[in-house]
C-alpha cells in the first residue's frame, strides 16, 4: 500500500461539553448502552435494562453544574465519546462514560480514563476517583480493575420505579462503588 493511502486516526481531543452538544451526547450514551445499536460494542446493558440511559435534561444538568465537567472526546472531527467528572472535595466522581460502539475494544477507553484521572488530579487536586457500576456487570468491573480500580463492597440500591434510569429486566440490580487512589 502506498504511504499516501494509509489511513491513520488522529489522536483524540478533549473539551468541556456545551449545551449545543446535548442531542449528540444523549444519542451517544443511548447507543453505547441501550437497544440493538449498543450490541455493536461490549458495554451494552441491553440484556439487563430497557428504556433510556439518560435524557436531555440529565445531560444538560451535568453541563450546567459548576462542580462537574462533561468531557467530550472528538476524533477526526467527530464526537466519539464522553465522560462526566464531578468534583467532590478530595475525591472525584467518574460517570456517564460512553464510547461509540464501533470504536469499543480499540483502546480509546483506556486513553479517556487516563486523561480523566490526569485532569482531576491536576485541576482539582483529587486524590481518589470514584464510580458506581451495576454490580452484575462483571466484565465491565474487570476492565476497571485492570485500570487500578478496586471493588469496595459498598452498594447502593438501583432506583427501581424511576424510568429515568431505565426499565430493569431483572430484580437483583444494585450499584457497587469502585475506587482508585490517584
Amino acid at each position: 500500500m502506498e504511504p499516501s493511502t494509509v489511513r491513520t486516526e488522529a489522536a483524540p481531543s478533549f473539551r468541556p461539553a456545551v449545551l449545543e452538544d446535548v442531542p449528540a451526547l444523549v444519542a451517544l450514551v443511548e447507543s453505547a448502552y441501550r437497544g440493538d445499536s449498543s450490541r455493536g460494542g461490549w458495554t451494552t446493558e441491553a440484556d439487563i435494562l430497557d428504556g433510556q440511559r439518560t435524557d436531555p435534561d440529565g445531560v444538560r444538568a451535568v453541563i450546567e453544574d459548576p462542580a462537574s465537567i462533561l468531557l467530550v472526546v472528538e476524533q477526526d472531527g467527530e464526537l466519539v465519546a464522553c465522560c462526566q467528572l464531578e468534583h467532590r472535595g478530595e475525591c472525584a466522581y467518574f460517570g456517564m462514560f460512553a464510547v461509540r460502539p464501533a470504536l469499543q475494544g480499540a483502546g480509546l477507553g483506556k486513553v479517556i480514563i487516563a486523561e480523566a484521572e490526569r485532569r482531576v488530579r491536576a485541576d482539582w487536586g483529587a486524590r481518589e476517583m470514584q464510580m458506581t457500576v451495576i454490580s452484575v456487570r462483571e466484565e465491565l468491573i474487570a476492565w476497571y480493575e485492570r485500570r487500578g480500580y478496586r471493588r469496595t463492597g459498598e452498594t447502593s440500591p438501583f432506583p427501581y420505579g424511576d424510568e429515568r434510569f431505565g426499565l430493569p429486566r431483572r430484580p437483583d440490580l444494585e450499584f457497587e462503588l469502585l475506587v482508585k487512589v490517584l
